[in-house]
């Protein structure tokens, strides 16, 4: 027999098959779903709820603490006697040291303890954020240093809580436990902005505000001890508690760099990455030039800091409320829609990127004649933009093996940072000053020349919203290797990850797996 790959040739908007329906009445809905999940995993469901709560607390200190630094900028760069390339190293630093790091915890998260993993990386990044307010303003290298010591204790968290969540839930429980956690990206950006300003202007020194973070996360690291429970890795998925195989890294990365969901939902993650990277650094500002350029605003007097502090609030007020809101949406939309087309999620993601495109060039064009227009605009298209994060996440951990999960959780953000908001925010003012250099200095010209850069967003969301429907094409016969794999009845062979070995007459023969599902 000639063995072809498991290909999934039904139609994209396809009604779901029995299969799934199947899989639907088992461990993902209903009580006694429950009661079974509860036996394998050893902790309730009561308890669960809890231990997402903990991670949630925790990965919004992860988000509060990236952008408590963004807060008071202008006064770390008073005080350091820093320009702009300088102060913006430290979220350069940041990113790096994370994205870095990440495949090095996704690869101890994947075999060794994932609380233990976690409460040395809480404590260290607790430590090093203390110690960074402590600097004294002749020392700024060593304040770059420190941001990049941060990086290592985040990457120590964002790879390996998700892969507890899905060993805790399966199916839609999984989904909107993933769409509580994810909450705290945009609530905690907000409050990082929201509380490093405030602090600031209560203590009357900038220092406080990164005292914050570090006091609550001891909090976090004492929630962490003692509700935390380490779940056995894939046992909700296995119907088991056996221990699972393992492979080498160097096998785990071929594997998932064949996953031809998982490599496409990543460079559609990166596109979002891009964009919001790009807009949490010039959204501000681009609404304050266009403020200067229409004559509704002043320009600052010579020798003081015009922040635009206005719009800096407005915009965050924005990103907290379309954030909560698009991810409540999409795992809602995506929920529903899964009980008709097993494609929902992929499909979502793509509905939300290509939705969001329009929507964020009409604000960049608008912004001159109206800044409300603007503003709505902006509204819309960062709540379709928000539908992806809980989507992505569900996606990656339903097509990559409970053994991998940890690595493939780093590899993602590695990608998207590396190739999203790591160097968007730079692209987009280098692109910027290449338009203002051949126009005269003006506050028509600044404007302009950011428009015309910030219009790179709206065809970046265009491209990711085309990896998001390519992913769709291969979403339903990934899952369906994942499952098999997990349950024992699909086993990797040396050439190709798609076959299996069935007895045919007393010969072991290698066959698709389409035939044996059929």
């Amino acid at each position: 027999m000639t063995s072809q790959p498991y290909a999934d040739i039904a139609p994209i908007l396809t009604q779901a098959d029995d299969t799934d329906d199947e899989e639907k009445e088992g461990l993902q809905s209903g009580h006694e779903g429950e009661v079974e999940v509860e036996a394998l995993t050893g902790i309730s469901s009561v308890h669960a709820g809890f231990i997402v709560g903990v991670l949630f607390f925790i990965n919004l200190l992860n988000y509060m603490d990236r952008f408590t630094v963004a807060g008071v900028l202008p006064d770390i760069e008073t005080f350091f006697h820093i320009d702009d390339s300088k102060s913006g190293l430290l979220q350069t630093v940041f990113i790096s040291s994370y994205m870095v790091l990440a495949p090095i915890f996704g690869y101890l998260g994947d075999r060794y303890n994932r609380k233990y993993l976690m409460c040395v990386g809480i404590f260290f990044w607790s430590l090093v954020t203390l110690a960074s307010s402590y600097i004294p303003q002749e020392w700024f290298s060593l304040l770059l240093l420190t941001r990049g010591l941060v990086g290592v204790g985040e990457a120590s968290y964002s790879t390996i809580a998700p892969t507890i969540i899905a060993d805790l839930f399966v199916g839609e429980r999984r989904s909107r436990m993933l769409s509580i956690f994810y909450f705290a990206i945009p609530v905690g950006s907000g409050l990082g902005y929201i509380v490093g300003s405030k602090v600031k202007d209560l203590t009357d020194d900038w220092h406080w505000a990164l005292r914050v973070t570090p006091g609550l996360g001891v909090v976090a690291l004492v929630l962490l001890l003692s509700v935390v429970r380490e779940p056995p890795r894939g046992a909700v998925e296995t119907h088991s508690d056996a221990p699972l195989q393992y492979t080498s890294w160097a096998a785990d990365l071929r594997a998932l760099s064949r996953n031809r969901s998982f490599v496409l939902s990543s460079l559609g993650f990166t596109a979002v990455a891009f964009v919001t990277g790009s807009l949490a650094l010039w959204a501000p500002a681009f609404l304050y030039r266009s403020r200067l350029a229409n004559g509704s605003l002043q320009p600052c007097p010579p020798g003081k800091v015009c922040t635009g502090d206005s719009d800096s609030l407005i915009f965050g007020i924005i990103t907290c409320v379309t954030g909560v809101l698009g991810v409540t949406l999409g795992v809602e939309i995506s929920r529903r829609w899964q009980r008709t087309n097993p494609r929902a999620d992929p499909l979502v993601c793509a509905t939300g990127l290509l939705g969001s495109a329009p929507f964020l060039f009409l604000a960049v064009v608008c912004a001159q004649s109206s800044i409300i227009a603007t503003y709505v605009f902006i509204f819309i298209g960062e709540t379709l933009l928000s539908l992806n994060w809980a989507i992505v996440a569900d996606m990656l951990l339903y097509v990559v093996i409970p053994t991998r999960r940890s690595t493939a959780e780093a590899l993602q953000i590695l990608m998207s940072h590396l190739l999203g908001d790591a160097g968007s925010p730079y692209l987009i003012g280098l692109i910027s000053d290449r338009i203002q250099r051949d126009r005269p200095l003006s506050y028509l010209s600044q404007f302009h020349s950011l428009e015309y850069a910030l219009m790179v967003c709206a065809f970046v969301g265009v491209v990711g919203g085309g990896f998001f429907l390519a992913t769709a094409c291969f979403i339903q016969a990934d899952r369906k290797r994942t499952e098999l794999f997990a349950q024992g009845q699909l086993q990797e062979s040396s050439d190709r990850e798609d076959r299996i070995v069935v007895p045919q007459r007393g010969r072991s023969t290698k066959v698709p797996v389409s035939s044996v599902l059929i």
